[in-house]
């Protein structure tokens, strides 16, 4: 597939732009995340979240002003079993719950220049 110089001049902007990306290695859909933000010049700091959990005040900072369910993992057993999507914990209980089991956060999560894009989204990333 033919890159039109309009992409290539936007591609040339990400070159060198720098990421932290918060994952689990294993995560298909950060891998594909991953592959993606590579492929488009970013230089990516990792923090695998199963082996370097986020702390309750890294995720309150993170979260910010943010919706915090936006943050949830709806495809984690747990919040499947506690009914989440019906029934969503307070801020202080997902947050406290996010930060001793750290699947229950969405993944990827991608920080850079103030922002924050949750799980594969081109568009946000795109944005960054």
């Amino acid at each position: 597939m033919a890159v039109t110089s309009r992409e290539a001049a936007k591609l040339r902007g990400q070159r060198g732009k720098k990421a932290r990306f918060l994952h689990k290695p294993n995560c298909t859909t950060c891998r594909k995340a991953r592959k993606f933000m590579e492929r488009r010049g970013f230089q990516l700091y990792f923090r695998d979240l199963a082996k370097d959990k986020l702390s309750s005040t890294e995720l309150e900072k993170l979260i910010g002003n943010r919706d915090y369910t936006e943050f949830l993992n709806s495809r984690n057993e747990l919040y499947r079993r506690k009914k989440m999507k019906i029934k969503p914990p307070t801020r202080r209980e997902a947050i406290s719950m996010m930060a001793k089991e750290p699947n229950l956060i969405r993944r990827p999560v991608v920080l850079a220049g103030g922002r924050v894009v949750l799980g594969f989204d081109e568009d946000g990333i795109a944005r960054l």
